[in-house]
């Protein structure tokens, strides 16, 4: 046996039988797909919406590579398919060569690049810019993530030639061809959806679980009788997770308020049913029915019903401004249905948002139409990224008409939702779709970090919605459609944070738009998907017309958030 092998070690003979292996598969890659492989890499290296870490930037790269050589292996086997005639020798030949230098060329060229085009958008969000985005270290990651994508699609490709050799012995060729695509597709498609994809929800939604359990007793038992969670309470203070706890114990209190405002005040009322309330909607949207009622939120002039993001966050510079601005005059009342982040929750289970938005807006609404219309409080939406989604399902067209409530802010809205899509698609004709005007600006209107709330005048309805949104919120943008088409917001002016140098690719824009999903948040307020307290006050104003405020109030009220938003940066986490 040693004669036969050369007298070679069996680790020897496993490190030569690797070395085969290597050079059969080498030899056996599509150059058409090798080549589009490449240039797919290098067109992935231009800015999409938000900067990016290297080692982002370099997984996302090897992606683009192998969905390249993906779709020019794809083009290969349909050219074999349609059994058109091959090249001769030599022009394939000379076409590999002259394809291949090109395309090294470009991918070199776009690398040198790499660190300009990720500083011109840094310097749009008033980041500072980078020495270096590492271009040899993002080719060396693309490199080893191509390996991984390319790898798992021979295992796709294995797995359909195993079914495409059991089908051709009862059918034609072609027919067992095209059947065999038929059933990988359906066997992934199942796989992703009801395998993978719910697998992982239930797995992260533990995981997120636990992490709130270890994490939520940073507060104690509020001793307010008056707070969710207190010992008078309908709501267990150990169920309101950690997101719940922050939000009823980190609001403006009401000496603070009157103290800024110069003039007595109410303590503002929250109510907070968290996830663990209760595992059934309906029954937690009661819960905190209950809670709101008991608290006496329908006693205030203004009655908010906000849905959090899916961690169960409600961003402070959205629910403290309108504490202020109402003198502490308010209720929010608001539950969780999920730890999730939002971007996960959004891919995998959308829904939950609209759910939770609904039973709870059901409830508080069908008591408030029950009360005489002068005692009654102004009733108002709200809901940041996945929030708004759900808030915004809640104002359809029977609950204006019927018994309308007075208005609502979204911010972030989720490229799923629906409202937003038609309001959107049907703005006027000239406006952007980063910043549209709808109509006369009557009912619905568009801002961003600059106020543009007053740029279609004063004319105000009875009932008012502002959308707050940033152009390069990836959150907001991300389509399906940016597979193939150049998106709507690439058209005309471009939003202020969008880098000059962005450029629709087929297929590229949508990965690279895919990849700033879960970084949407990871950039500063004004940008992004972050939204600072300046938006949201001119929001609040234009939405709820708060009595006695004045343009003083709010520079005053932007500068002191500003300051204590600082302080809280500069404190660290």
């Amino acid at each position: 046996m040693s004669h036969h092998n050369g007298g070679m070690s069996k680790p020897a003979r496993i490190v030569r039988a690797c070395g085969a292996f290597c050079v059969r598969r080498w030899q056996g890659l599509s150059t058409v797909g090798l080549i589009l492989g490449v240039f797919f890499f290098a067109a992935s290296l231009t800015p999409s919406l938000l900067p990016r870490h290297f080692i982002v930037q370099g997984t996302l790269s090897g992606l683009a590579f192998a969905v390249g050589y993906g779709v020019g292996r794809l083009f290969a086997v349909a050219w074999e398919f349609f059994q058109i005639p091959p090249p001769g020798a030599r022009v394939q030949r000379v076409f590999k060569w002259s394809m291949s230098i090109v395309g090294i060329i470009v991918a070199v060229a776009f690398l040198t690049q790499i660190t300009r085009w990720q500083n011109s958008i840094r310097i749009l969000m008033e980041m500072e810019p980078e020495a270096s985005a590492y271009p040899i270290r993002v080719a060396l990651i693309a490199i080893v993530a191509a390996l991984v994508f390319i790898t798992i699609g021979w295992g796709i490709g294995a797995l359909w030639r195993l079914i495409n050799r059991r089908l051709e012995r009862v059918i034609p060729p072609r027919v067992s061809f095209v059947a065999s695509t038929v059933v990988v597709a359906i066997i992934l498609v199942l796989m992703l959806n009801n395998v993978f994809w719910r697998l992982s929800l239930r797995a992260l939604d533990q995981v997120f679980l636990e992490m709130d359990k270890v994490t939520d007793d940073d507060h104690t038992i509020p001793t307010n009788p008056l707070a969710s969670g207190s010992a008078q309470s309908l709501i267990e203070w150990d169920s309101i997770g950690r997101r719940g706890k922050n939000f009823i114990a980190r609001g403006p209190t009401q000496n603070d308020i009157a103290q800024f405002l110069g003039r007595p005040a109410k303590q503002p009322i929250r109510v907070y049913a968290g996830y663990r309330s209760s595992d059934d909607v309906d029954a937690r949207a009661q819960l905190a029915f209950d809670e709101l009622k008991r608290v006496g939120g329908f006693e205030r002039s203004v009655l908010i019903v906000a849905t959090p993001t899916g961690t169960g966050w409600l961003d402070e510079n959205a629910v403290n401004t309108v504490e202020y601005l109402h003198g502490g005059d308010t209720a929010i009342v608001a539950m969780g249905y999920s730890y999730l982040p939002s971007w996960m929750t959004l891919l995998v289970d959308p829904n939950r948002s609209r759910e939770s938005s609904r039973a709870l807006f059901g409830k508080v609404y069908d008591h408030w139409k029950s009360m005489p219309h002068d005692h009654r409080p102004k009733l108002y939406l709200h809901g940041l990224s996945l929030g708004a989604l759900g808030a915004e399902s809640c104002a359809d067209l029977y609950t204006l008409i019927g018994d309308p409530i007075q208005g609502g802010v979204f911010s972030g809205p989720p490229f799923p939702s629906t409202t937003w899509q038609q309001l959107t698609r049907d703005r006027n004709p000239g406006s952007p779709s980063w910043l549209p005007r709808f109509r006369d600006g009557s009912v619905v209107r568009f801002t961003a970090r600059r106020n543009a709330l007053n740029e279609q005048g004063n004319r105000w309805g009875p009932i008012r919605f502002v959308y707050i949104q940033h152009a390069s919120d990836p959150m907001t943008f991300f389509s399906t459609d940016l597979l193939f088409r150049e998106p709507d917001w690439l058209y005309g002016p471009r939003g202020p944070d969008v880098s000059r140098d962005l450029r629709w690719y087929p297929i590229i824009t949508f990965l690279q738009v895919g990849f700033d999903l879960p970084m949407a948040t990871s950039v500063p307020l004004g940008v992004g998907h972050s939204f600072d307290a300046g938006s949201y006050i001119d929001a609040w104003i234009a939405v709820t017309d708060p009595p006695n405020w004045t343009p003083e109030d709010t520079r005053r009220l932007k500068e002191m958030v500003n300051r204590t938003t600082k302080e809280m940066r500069a404190s660290g986490p």
